[in-house]
Protein backbone atom coordinates (compact mmCIF):
# COMPACT_ATOMS: atom_id res chain seq x y z
CA UNK A 1 0.00 0.00 0.00
CA UNK A 2 3.18 2.44 0.25
CA UNK A 3 6.50 2.66 -1.77
CA UNK A 4 8.72 1.80 1.45
CA UNK A 5 12.53 0.70 0.89
CA UNK A 6 11.92 -2.62 1.39
CA UNK A 7 15.31 -4.37 3.14
CA UNK A 8 14.84 -8.39 2.41
CA UNK A 9 16.04 -10.22 5.70
CA UNK A 10 15.12 -13.70 3.07
CA UNK A 11 15.02 -13.45 -0.68
CA UNK A 12 11.35 -12.40 -1.34
CA UNK A 13 11.10 -15.99 -3.71
CA UNK A 14 12.49 -18.08 -0.98
CA UNK A 15 9.47 -16.43 1.65
CA UNK A 16 6.89 -16.96 -1.20
CA UNK A 17 7.78 -21.18 -0.61
CA UNK A 18 7.40 -20.85 2.93
CA UNK A 19 3.36 -18.64 3.23
CA UNK A 20 2.24 -21.17 0.29
CA UNK A 21 3.56 -23.94 2.31
CA UNK A 22 2.38 -22.45 5.32
CA UNK A 23 -1.07 -21.42 3.37
CA UNK A 24 -1.58 -25.18 3.18
CA UNK A 25 -1.92 -26.06 6.85
CA UNK A 26 -3.85 -23.42 8.19
CA UNK A 27 -6.89 -25.49 9.53
CA UNK A 28 -8.19 -25.56 12.96
CA UNK A 29 -8.94 -21.47 13.74
CA UNK A 30 -6.35 -19.68 14.84
CA UNK A 31 -5.01 -21.90 17.51
CA UNK A 32 -3.54 -24.01 15.22
CA UNK A 33 -2.89 -21.37 12.15
CA UNK A 34 -0.28 -19.57 14.82
CA UNK A 35 1.45 -22.87 15.75
CA UNK A 36 1.86 -23.46 12.23
CA UNK A 37 3.69 -20.39 11.84
CA UNK A 38 5.32 -21.07 15.03
CA UNK A 39 6.78 -23.92 14.10
CA UNK A 40 7.79 -23.06 10.50
CA UNK A 41 9.03 -19.61 11.41
CA UNK A 42 10.25 -19.62 15.00
CA UNK A 43 11.71 -23.15 15.54
CA UNK A 44 12.52 -24.32 12.15
CA UNK A 45 13.43 -21.82 9.91
CA UNK A 46 15.02 -19.67 12.85
CA UNK A 47 13.77 -16.00 10.55
CA UNK A 48 11.97 -14.76 13.93
CA UNK A 49 12.44 -14.88 17.41
CA UNK A 50 10.01 -15.58 19.87
CA UNK A 51 10.15 -12.56 21.62
CA UNK A 52 9.59 -10.37 18.35
CA UNK A 53 6.88 -13.08 17.39
CA UNK A 54 5.24 -12.59 20.91
CA UNK A 55 5.18 -8.69 20.44
CA UNK A 56 3.36 -9.10 17.09
CA UNK A 57 0.91 -11.69 18.16
CA UNK A 58 0.24 -9.25 21.07
CA UNK A 59 -0.94 -6.62 18.62
CA UNK A 60 -2.67 -8.64 16.40
CA UNK A 61 -4.81 -9.86 19.71
CA UNK A 62 -6.32 -6.07 19.98
CA UNK A 63 -7.37 -5.79 16.44
CA UNK A 64 -10.31 -6.25 15.10
CA UNK A 65 -10.31 -9.22 12.36
CA UNK A 66 -8.63 -12.87 12.45
CA UNK A 67 -5.54 -12.47 14.42
CA UNK A 68 -3.86 -15.48 12.47
CA UNK A 69 -3.74 -13.79 9.23
CA UNK A 70 -3.03 -10.39 10.59
CA UNK A 71 -0.11 -11.86 12.44
CA UNK A 72 1.16 -13.54 8.69
CA UNK A 73 1.08 -9.95 7.30
CA UNK A 74 2.87 -8.77 10.30
CA UNK A 75 5.71 -11.20 9.88
CA UNK A 76 5.64 -10.86 6.15
CA UNK A 77 6.22 -6.96 6.73
CA UNK A 78 8.94 -7.45 8.88
CA UNK A 79 11.09 -9.98 6.28
CA UNK A 80 10.29 -8.08 3.03
CA UNK A 81 8.59 -4.90 3.50
CA UNK A 82 5.29 -4.02 2.74
CA UNK A 83 5.05 -6.22 -0.63
CA UNK A 84 6.29 -9.05 2.50
CA UNK A 85 3.32 -8.36 3.90
CA UNK A 86 0.79 -8.14 0.99
CA UNK A 87 2.22 -11.69 -0.34
CA UNK A 88 2.00 -13.21 3.58
CA UNK A 89 -1.56 -11.79 3.90
CA UNK A 90 -2.75 -12.89 0.23
CA UNK A 91 -1.49 -16.59 0.46
CA UNK A 92 -3.11 -17.14 3.68
CA UNK A 93 -6.39 -16.64 3.13
CA UNK A 94 -6.02 -17.79 -1.06
CA UNK A 95 -6.28 -21.98 -0.33
CA UNK A 96 -9.08 -21.44 1.61
CA UNK A 97 -10.78 -19.04 -0.41
CA UNK A 98 -10.68 -21.29 -3.57
CA UNK A 99 -11.62 -24.67 -1.53
CA UNK A 100 -14.41 -22.69 -0.14
CA UNK A 101 -15.90 -21.35 -3.75
CA UNK A 102 -15.32 -25.10 -4.66
CA UNK A 103 -17.40 -26.31 -2.01
CA UNK A 104 -19.95 -23.77 -2.57
CA UNK A 105 -20.70 -24.61 -6.12
CA UNK A 106 -20.91 -28.18 -5.21
CA UNK A 107 -23.19 -27.76 -2.07
CA UNK A 108 -25.42 -25.40 -4.63
CA UNK A 109 -25.15 -28.25 -7.32
CA UNK A 110 -25.96 -31.19 -5.18
CA UNK A 111 -26.76 -30.27 -1.62
CA UNK A 112 -25.31 -33.28 -0.71
CA UNK A 113 -21.21 -33.00 0.76
CA UNK A 114 -21.35 -36.55 1.99
CA UNK A 115 -18.08 -37.60 0.60
CA UNK A 116 -17.16 -34.15 1.30
CA UNK A 117 -17.92 -34.59 4.75
CA UNK A 118 -16.03 -37.65 5.37
CA UNK A 119 -13.11 -35.53 4.37
CA UNK A 120 -13.34 -33.32 6.23
CA UNK A 121 -14.41 -35.39 9.23
CA UNK A 122 -10.98 -37.04 9.10
CA UNK A 123 -9.25 -33.33 9.17
CA UNK A 124 -11.04 -32.54 12.15
CA UNK A 125 -9.24 -34.80 14.39
CA UNK A 126 -5.44 -34.00 12.75
CA UNK A 127 -6.78 -30.07 13.49
CA UNK A 128 -7.25 -31.35 17.13
CA UNK A 129 -3.55 -32.65 16.99
CA UNK A 130 -2.18 -29.54 15.58
CA UNK A 131 -4.07 -27.33 18.28
CA UNK A 132 -2.77 -29.31 21.28
CA UNK A 133 0.78 -28.49 19.97
CA UNK A 134 0.26 -25.31 19.75
CA UNK A 135 -0.98 -25.40 22.93
CA UNK A 136 2.02 -26.95 24.52
CA UNK A 137 4.75 -25.24 22.08
CA UNK A 138 3.47 -22.29 22.82
CA UNK A 139 3.26 -22.27 27.00
CA UNK A 140 6.63 -23.88 26.95
CA UNK A 141 8.01 -20.73 25.68
CA UNK A 142 5.70 -18.10 27.25
CA UNK A 143 4.75 -19.26 30.62
CA UNK A 144 8.60 -18.59 32.08
CA UNK A 145 7.14 -17.73 35.06
CA UNK A 146 4.49 -18.66 37.65
CA UNK A 147 3.08 -15.35 37.72
CA UNK A 148 2.54 -15.81 33.58
CA UNK A 149 1.20 -19.28 34.88
CA UNK A 150 -1.55 -18.07 36.73
CA UNK A 151 -2.54 -15.70 34.06
CA UNK A 152 -2.67 -17.82 31.68
CA UNK A 153 -5.29 -20.11 34.23
CA UNK A 154 -7.22 -17.42 34.74
CA UNK A 155 -7.77 -16.47 31.16
CA UNK A 156 -8.62 -19.84 30.13
CA UNK A 157 -11.26 -19.72 33.11
CA UNK A 158 -12.68 -16.50 32.56
CA UNK A 159 -13.15 -17.87 29.27
CA UNK A 160 -14.52 -21.23 29.88
CA UNK A 161 -16.55 -21.24 32.87
CA UNK A 162 -17.51 -17.45 32.86
CA UNK A 163 -18.13 -16.77 29.57
CA UNK A 164 -16.57 -13.52 29.83
CA UNK A 165 -16.10 -11.47 26.07
CA UNK A 166 -13.10 -11.65 24.55
CA UNK A 167 -11.77 -8.13 24.96
CA UNK A 168 -12.45 -7.54 28.44
CA UNK A 169 -9.80 -10.53 29.09
CA UNK A 170 -7.06 -9.12 26.72
CA UNK A 171 -7.58 -5.95 28.41
CA UNK A 172 -7.42 -7.17 32.16
CA UNK A 173 -3.98 -9.47 30.92
CA UNK A 174 -2.83 -6.09 29.69
CA UNK A 175 -3.64 -4.88 32.87
CA UNK A 176 -2.42 -7.68 34.71
CA UNK A 177 1.49 -7.14 33.01
CA UNK A 178 1.72 -3.91 33.66
CA UNK A 179 0.74 -3.78 37.58
CA UNK A 180 3.50 -7.10 37.57
CA UNK A 181 5.72 -4.99 35.93
CA UNK A 182 5.92 -2.02 38.46
CA UNK A 183 5.28 -3.95 41.80
CA UNK A 184 7.59 -7.07 40.77
CA UNK A 185 10.02 -6.23 37.89
CA UNK A 186 12.19 -9.13 38.47
CA UNK A 187 9.58 -11.68 37.21
CA UNK A 188 10.08 -9.98 33.71
CA UNK A 189 13.93 -10.36 34.52
CA UNK A 190 13.70 -13.66 35.31
CA UNK A 191 11.53 -14.39 32.23
CA UNK A 192 13.78 -12.96 29.74
CA UNK A 193 16.67 -15.02 31.27
CA UNK A 194 14.79 -17.88 29.80
CA UNK A 195 14.31 -16.87 26.18
CA UNK A 196 17.14 -19.06 24.81
CA UNK A 197 16.47 -22.49 23.30
CA UNK A 198 20.05 -23.25 22.41
CA UNK A 199 19.11 -23.42 18.47
CA UNK A 200 20.52 -20.52 15.85
CA UNK A 201 20.37 -16.93 15.93
CA UNK A 202 16.86 -15.90 14.04
CA UNK A 203 17.22 -13.80 11.16
CA UNK A 204 15.33 -11.06 13.16
CA UNK A 205 16.40 -10.79 16.73
CA UNK A 206 14.54 -9.95 19.45
CA UNK A 207 16.06 -7.15 20.66
CA UNK A 208 16.27 -5.08 17.06
CA UNK A 209 14.09 -2.57 15.65
CA UNK A 210 12.80 -2.26 12.22
CA UNK A 211 14.12 -0.12 9.87
CA UNK A 212 10.90 1.49 8.57
CA UNK A 213 10.56 4.75 10.69
CA UNK A 214 7.03 5.95 11.23
CA UNK A 215 5.45 9.14 9.63
CA UNK A 216 2.84 11.31 8.96
CA UNK A 217 3.63 11.13 5.57
CA UNK A 218 3.70 7.25 5.50
CA UNK A 219 0.69 6.76 7.90
CA UNK A 220 -1.48 9.11 5.29
CA UNK A 221 -0.84 6.99 1.98
CA UNK A 222 -1.11 3.83 3.62
CA UNK A 223 -4.70 5.25 4.95
CA UNK A 224 -5.56 6.99 1.93
CA UNK A 225 -4.54 3.32 -0.20
CA UNK A 226 -6.37 1.28 2.18
CA UNK A 227 -9.52 3.31 2.42
CA UNK A 228 -9.57 3.74 -1.13
CA UNK A 229 -9.04 -0.14 -2.49
CA UNK A 230 -11.62 -0.80 0.49
CA UNK A 231 -14.53 0.93 -0.75
CA UNK A 232 -13.89 1.34 -4.13
CA UNK A 233 -15.02 -2.29 -5.09
CA UNK A 234 -18.26 -1.33 -2.90
CA UNK A 235 -18.85 2.24 -4.43
CA UNK A 236 -18.46 0.45 -8.25
CA UNK A 237 -21.20 -2.59 -7.69
CA UNK A 238 -23.72 0.40 -6.11
CA UNK A 239 -23.43 2.35 -8.83
CA UNK A 240 -23.84 -0.54 -11.88
CA UNK A 241 -26.01 -2.61 -9.90
CA UNK A 242 -27.80 -0.83 -7.60
CA UNK A 243 -27.87 0.64 -4.27
CA UNK A 244 -30.43 -1.47 -3.00
CA UNK A 245 -28.60 -4.87 -4.84
CA UNK A 246 -27.68 -8.18 -2.80
CA UNK A 247 -23.99 -6.42 -3.80
CA UNK A 248 -24.27 -3.60 -2.60
CA UNK A 249 -25.99 -4.81 0.94
CA UNK A 250 -23.15 -7.28 1.55
CA UNK A 251 -20.17 -5.29 0.61
CA UNK A 252 -21.85 -2.49 3.41
CA UNK A 253 -22.66 -5.41 5.47
CA UNK A 254 -19.47 -7.16 5.71
CA UNK A 255 -17.47 -4.31 5.98
CA UNK A 256 -18.91 -3.23 9.03
CA UNK A 257 -18.62 -6.93 10.00
CA UNK A 258 -14.68 -6.60 9.50
CA UNK A 259 -14.62 -3.51 12.26
CA UNK A 260 -16.45 -5.82 15.13
CA UNK A 261 -14.94 -9.14 14.96
CA UNK A 262 -12.51 -8.47 18.14
CA UNK A 263 -12.26 -11.94 19.87
CA UNK A 264 -11.83 -14.10 16.49
CA UNK A 265 -14.85 -15.18 14.53
CA UNK A 266 -16.93 -17.22 17.08
CA UNK A 267 -17.74 -13.74 18.92
CA UNK A 268 -19.56 -12.35 16.10
CA UNK A 269 -20.70 -15.30 13.89
CA UNK A 270 -23.98 -15.14 15.94
CA UNK A 271 -24.03 -11.64 14.80
CA UNK A 272 -23.69 -12.40 11.60
CA UNK A 273 -25.77 -15.77 11.33
CA UNK A 274 -28.63 -13.64 12.73
CA UNK A 275 -29.04 -10.75 10.10
CA UNK A 276 -27.75 -13.08 7.55
CA UNK A 277 -30.81 -15.49 8.13
CA UNK A 278 -33.04 -13.75 9.94
CA UNK A 279 -32.87 -10.03 8.65
CA UNK A 280 -31.51 -10.53 4.64
CA UNK A 281 -32.83 -14.02 4.09
CA UNK A 282 -29.16 -15.19 2.47
CA UNK A 283 -29.67 -18.36 3.71
CA UNK A 284 -31.08 -20.57 6.33
CA UNK A 285 -30.32 -21.70 10.30
CA UNK A 286 -29.40 -24.74 8.97
CA UNK A 287 -26.89 -23.59 5.55
CA UNK A 288 -25.61 -21.53 8.01
CA UNK A 289 -24.18 -24.63 10.13
CA UNK A 290 -23.11 -26.35 7.39
CA UNK A 291 -20.94 -23.09 5.96
CA UNK A 292 -19.51 -23.09 9.51
CA UNK A 293 -18.68 -26.86 8.94
CA UNK A 294 -16.95 -26.33 5.46
CA UNK A 295 -15.22 -23.06 6.90
CA UNK A 296 -13.69 -24.83 10.23
CA UNK A 297 -12.61 -27.66 7.83
CA UNK A 298 -10.76 -25.56 5.14
CA UNK A 299 -7.89 -23.93 5.27
CA UNK A 300 -7.98 -19.86 6.33
CA UNK A 301 -9.45 -17.58 8.41
CA UNK A 302 -12.88 -19.63 9.85
CA UNK A 303 -14.43 -16.13 9.26
CA UNK A 304 -14.59 -16.82 5.52
CA UNK A 305 -17.45 -18.43 6.01
CA UNK A 306 -18.82 -15.21 5.07
CA UNK A 307 -18.04 -15.77 1.74
CA UNK A 308 -20.19 -19.15 2.03
CA UNK A 309 -23.13 -16.83 3.46
CA UNK A 310 -22.93 -14.32 0.11
CA UNK A 311 -22.28 -16.80 -2.33
CA UNK A 312 -25.43 -18.26 -1.48
CA UNK A 313 -27.45 -14.92 -0.78
CA UNK A 314 -26.27 -13.39 -4.39
CA UNK A 315 -27.03 -17.05 -6.47
CA UNK A 316 -30.77 -16.71 -4.88
CA UNK A 317 -30.83 -13.14 -6.00
CA UNK A 318 -28.58 -12.06 -8.57
CA UNK A 319 -30.26 -9.19 -10.07
CA UNK A 320 -29.96 -8.70 -13.52
CA UNK A 321 -26.78 -11.34 -13.49
CA UNK A 322 -26.80 -14.62 -14.43
CA UNK A 323 -26.96 -17.01 -10.44
CA UNK A 324 -23.14 -18.05 -11.11
CA UNK A 325 -21.86 -14.71 -12.41
CA UNK A 326 -23.47 -13.12 -9.29
CA UNK A 327 -22.62 -15.77 -6.83
CA UNK A 328 -18.63 -15.24 -7.53
CA UNK A 329 -18.83 -11.89 -7.41
CA UNK A 330 -20.87 -11.59 -4.01
CA UNK A 331 -18.38 -13.89 -2.93
CA UNK A 332 -15.36 -12.54 -4.11
CA UNK A 333 -16.75 -8.87 -3.37
CA UNK A 334 -17.58 -10.33 0.67
CA UNK A 335 -13.74 -11.58 1.00
CA UNK A 336 -12.54 -8.21 0.04
CA UNK A 337 -13.85 -6.24 2.21
CA UNK A 338 -13.50 -8.75 4.84
CA UNK A 339 -9.57 -9.27 4.53
CA UNK A 340 -8.51 -5.77 3.31
CA UNK A 341 -8.93 -3.84 6.51
CA UNK A 342 -6.59 -6.35 7.85
CA UNK A 343 -3.50 -5.55 5.57
CA UNK A 344 -4.25 -1.69 6.43
CA UNK A 345 -4.06 -2.24 10.12
CA UNK A 346 -1.18 -4.18 10.08
CA UNK A 347 0.40 -1.94 7.68
CA UNK A 348 -0.72 1.36 8.96
CA UNK A 349 0.07 0.48 12.66
CA UNK A 350 3.19 -1.96 12.60
CA UNK A 351 5.82 0.93 12.17
CA UNK A 352 4.72 2.37 15.54
CA UNK A 353 4.52 -0.80 17.45
CA UNK A 354 7.81 -1.72 16.90
CA UNK A 355 8.32 1.68 18.42
CA UNK A 356 7.10 0.24 21.25
CA UNK A 357 8.99 -2.81 21.78
CA UNK A 358 11.89 -1.35 24.47
CA UNK A 359 8.80 0.70 26.62
CA UNK A 360 9.20 -1.45 29.66
CA UNK A 361 5.68 -0.36 30.97
CA UNK A 362 3.81 -0.86 27.53
CA UNK A 363 5.90 -4.33 26.58
CA UNK A 364 4.88 -5.42 30.36
CA UNK A 365 1.32 -5.56 29.11
CA UNK A 366 2.02 -6.83 26.11
CA UNK A 367 3.90 -9.68 28.02
CA UNK A 368 0.60 -10.37 29.83
CA UNK A 369 -1.56 -10.54 26.64
CA UNK A 370 1.41 -13.50 25.32
CA UNK A 371 0.93 -15.28 28.68
CA UNK A 372 -3.33 -15.04 28.08
CA UNK A 373 -3.31 -15.96 24.77
CA UNK A 374 -1.90 -19.62 25.72
CA UNK A 375 -5.35 -19.55 28.12
CA UNK A 376 -7.35 -18.40 24.80
CA UNK A 377 -5.65 -21.38 22.66
CA UNK A 378 -6.32 -23.65 25.57
CA UNK A 379 -10.27 -22.57 25.47
CA UNK A 380 -10.59 -23.24 21.36
CA UNK A 381 -8.52 -26.12 21.55
CA UNK A 382 -11.51 -27.36 24.29
CA UNK A 383 -13.73 -25.95 22.34
CA UNK A 384 -12.62 -27.74 18.73
CA UNK A 385 -12.15 -31.42 20.97
CA UNK A 386 -15.57 -30.98 22.35
CA UNK A 387 -17.66 -30.40 18.46
CA UNK A 388 -15.13 -32.65 17.06
CA UNK A 389 -15.62 -35.82 19.47
CA UNK A 390 -19.27 -35.00 20.26
CA UNK A 391 -22.40 -34.87 18.27
CA UNK A 392 -23.77 -32.55 20.95
CA UNK A 393 -22.77 -30.16 23.54
CA UNK A 394 -24.81 -28.36 25.68
CA UNK A 395 -24.24 -25.23 28.10
CA UNK A 396 -24.72 -25.79 32.01
CA UNK A 397 -25.00 -22.37 33.91
CA UNK A 398 -25.38 -21.58 37.61
CA UNK A 399 -25.10 -18.09 38.29
CA UNK A 400 -21.95 -16.35 36.96
CA UNK A 401 -20.79 -20.21 35.75
CA UNK A 402 -21.57 -21.41 32.46
CA UNK A 403 -19.59 -24.21 31.32
CA UNK A 404 -19.74 -26.14 27.83
CA UNK A 405 -20.02 -29.86 28.59
CA UNK A 406 -20.33 -32.97 26.05
CA UNK A 407 -23.42 -35.04 25.64
CA UNK A 408 -21.00 -38.26 26.58
CA UNK A 409 -23.93 -40.47 24.82
CA UNK A 410 -22.90 -38.95 21.18
CA UNK A 411 -19.26 -39.22 21.72
CA UNK A 412 -18.27 -40.39 18.05
CA UNK A 413 -15.84 -43.35 17.92
CA UNK A 414 -14.27 -42.99 14.32
CA UNK A 415 -13.61 -39.24 15.27
CA UNK A 416 -12.08 -40.99 18.72
CA UNK A 417 -10.15 -43.27 17.01
CA UNK A 418 -8.84 -41.01 14.21
CA UNK A 419 -7.73 -38.97 16.73
CA UNK A 420 -5.87 -41.23 18.85
CA UNK A 421 -4.05 -41.86 15.38
CA UNK A 422 -3.48 -37.72 14.47
CA UNK A 423 -1.70 -37.60 18.32
CA UNK A 424 0.48 -40.39 17.99
CA UNK A 425 1.98 -39.39 14.33
CA UNK A 426 2.00 -35.84 15.70
CA UNK A 427 3.48 -36.30 19.17
CA UNK A 428 4.70 -39.78 19.24
CA UNK A 429 5.82 -40.38 15.38
CA UNK A 430 6.92 -36.54 15.06
CA UNK A 431 5.39 -36.73 11.29
CA UNK A 432 5.17 -33.37 9.22
CA UNK A 433 1.59 -31.53 9.80
CA UNK A 434 0.87 -32.18 6.21
CA UNK A 435 1.27 -36.15 6.27
CA UNK A 436 -0.91 -36.34 8.89
CA UNK A 437 -3.48 -34.22 7.44
CA UNK A 438 -3.20 -36.25 4.83
CA UNK A 439 -3.40 -39.77 6.32
CA UNK A 440 -6.08 -38.48 8.05
CA UNK A 441 -8.04 -37.34 5.52
CA UNK A 442 -8.05 -40.89 3.60
CA UNK A 443 -9.23 -42.47 7.15
CA UNK A 444 -12.41 -40.29 6.87
CA UNK A 445 -13.16 -40.89 3.58
CA UNK A 446 -12.21 -44.67 4.20
CA UNK A 447 -15.03 -44.39 6.82
CA UNK A 448 -17.39 -43.73 4.05
CA UNK A 449 -16.38 -46.87 2.18
CA UNK A 450 -16.29 -49.23 5.07
CA UNK A 451 -20.16 -48.00 6.03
Amino acid sequence: MTTDVTRDVVPLRQAVRAWFLISLQTFGGPAGQIAVMQRTLVEEKRWIGQQRFNHALNYCMLLPGPEAQQLAIYVGWLLNGTRGGLVAGTLFVLPGMLALLILSAVYILWQDTTVVTALFAGIAPAVLAIVAQAVIRVARRSLTHPVFVALAVAAFAALALFGVPFPIVVATAALAGWLVHRLAPHVFKAANGHGGDGGPAPLIPDDALHHAQPSWRSAGKILTVGLVAWWLPVAAVALFLGADSVFTAQGLFFSGTALVTFGGAYAVLAFVAQRAVEVYGWLSPGEMVRGLALAESTPGPLIMVVQFVAFLGAFRDPGALNPWAGALLGALLTTWVTFVPCFLFILLGAPYVERLRHNTAISAALTGITASVVGVIANLALYFAEHTLFGEVFTWAWGPLSIRLPDLGTVSPIASAITVAALAMTFVLKWPMLRVLGICALLGVGTILLS
